[in-house]
C-alpha cells in the first residue's frame, strides 16, 4: 500500500459502513487519522477517537465527511454515532480557509455557509473516478431491489433506464447484458444514438409519458422530478419505479402511492449492497484528491 499519506492529518467525521473499510485503508497509507461519529461501531485500529466535530476538526490538515454529506440542518449523516453530529456554526469558525472539507455531495445550505466562512468545500460525488466506479455497486443494488419488488424476471422484462450519465449506462448496459429489452430515455441525440449503438431502444424524453406505459420496471437515475403526474397517469400500477437519484430523487412519490405504484427511493446504494468495495473505491480515489488540495 502507497505510503503517499504518511504524516497527513486527517478527520473523519460521521459516514456509514464504507467508512469502516476506508479508515483502515487511509491508516495503511500513513495518515494519522482523528475519527468522530464512531461510538456505536466495531473498533478501529489506530486511530484517534474524540467525541465532538469541534475536537476533530482541530488541528488537521483536510476534514472527510460522507458521501451523503448533511442535511439541511447540519446534521452529519453518522450511522453509528452515539450523539447527532452538526455542523454548527461554531464548528464552522474552527476550519481555517485553507483546510479542504471533502463530501460527497453537499446540499445548497452548507454551500452557503461554506461560502460564508470562507471554506474550501469539495464535492467528490462529482469526480468522474468515483462516479463511475460507483455505478457498479449502484446498478447491482437497483437490479436487486428490482428483482425483489418485482414477481417477473429481469431476463425479458421490459426495463426502463431514465438518464445516461454514469448510473444510467452502466445500469442500461448491465441489464442488457441480463437479458432485458432496455429503453434508454435522453435528451441529447448523442446519447440516443449511442444507446442505440450498443443494443438498446432510444426514447427521447419528450415522448417519456407517451412510453412510459410499456415497462414493466423504471430505473429513474435523474435528480429531478421526470416521472411526474402526467407520466405516472400513464405508467402501469402493475409497474415498479426504482429511483436511485440523489434526494429527493425524481418522482413524484406521493402521486405514485395514489395511484396504486410501487415506487422506492434508494440514494446511497453502494454503502448499502457492497459497502466493502464502496469504501475501497473511496480508497482509491480521495487521497489523490487529498494530496492535490494539499500541493497547491
Amino acid at each position: 500500500m502507497s505510503s503517499g499519506l504518511q504524516g497527513v492529518r486527517l478527520a473523519v467525521a460521521g459516514g456509514d459502513d464504507r467508512e469502516l473499510f476506508l479508515i483502515p485503508e487511509l491508516v495503511k497509507m500513513g495518515a494519522y487519522i482523528t475519527v468522530v461519529g464512531f461510538e456505536k461501531g466495531p473498533e478501529l485500529a489506530g486511530v484517534n477517537t474524540v467525541s465532538t466535530l469541534q475536537e476533530a476538526v482541530s488541528g488537521v490538515d483536510a476534514i472527510l465527511l460522507p458521501m451523503p454529506g448533511a442535511d439541511d440542518r447540519g446534521i452529519v449523516k453518522a450511522k453509528y454515532a452515539q450523539t447527532p453530529l452538526q455542523l454548527t456554526k461554531e464548528v464552522l469558525q474552527l476550519i481555517p480557509p485553507s483546510v479542504p472539507v471533502f463530501i460527497g455531495w453537499a446540499r445548497s445550505a452548507l454551500k452557503t455557509a461554506a461560502k460564508a466562512f470562507g471554506l474550501k468545500l469539495i464535492e467528490y460525488n462529482a469526480v468522474d473516478e468515483l462516479a463511475i466506479l460507483n455505478s457498479i455497486p449502484s446498478a447491482e443494488g437497483a437490479i436487486q431491489m428490482a428483482m425483489e419488488a418485482t414477481p417477473v424476471t429481469i431476463h425479458g422484462s421490459e426495463s426502463m433506464v431514465l438518464g445516461f450519465g454514469k448510473s444510467g449506462l452502466t445500469l442500461a448496459r448491465t441489464l442488457h447484458a441480463m437479458g432485458a429489452n432496455v429503453a434508454l430515455v435522453a435528451r441529447k441525440e448523442g446519447d440516443l444514438a449511442r444507446a442505440y449503438e450498443i443494443g438498446l431502444r432510444p426514447v427521447h424524453f419528450m415522448d417519456l409519458a407517451l412510453e412510459a406505459g410499456k415497462a414493466d420496471i423504471i430505473f429513474n437515475t435523474v435528480p429531478s422530478l421526470v416521472l411526474d403526474r402526467v407520466v405516472l397517469n400513464n405508467v402501469s400500477r402493475d409497474a415498479v419505479i426504482i429511483d436511485i437519484a440523489s434526494p429527493p430523487g425524481g418522482t413524484d412519490f406521493e402521486y405514485a402511492s395514489l395511484l396504486g405504484i410501487k415506487a422506492l427511493l434508494a440514494p446511497g446504494l453502494p454503502g448499502i449492497v457492497a459497502p466493502k468495495t464502496a469504501g475501497k473505491i473511496l480508497a482509491q480515489v480521495l487521497p489523490k484528491l487529498i494530496l492535490r488540495q494539499l500541493v497547491t
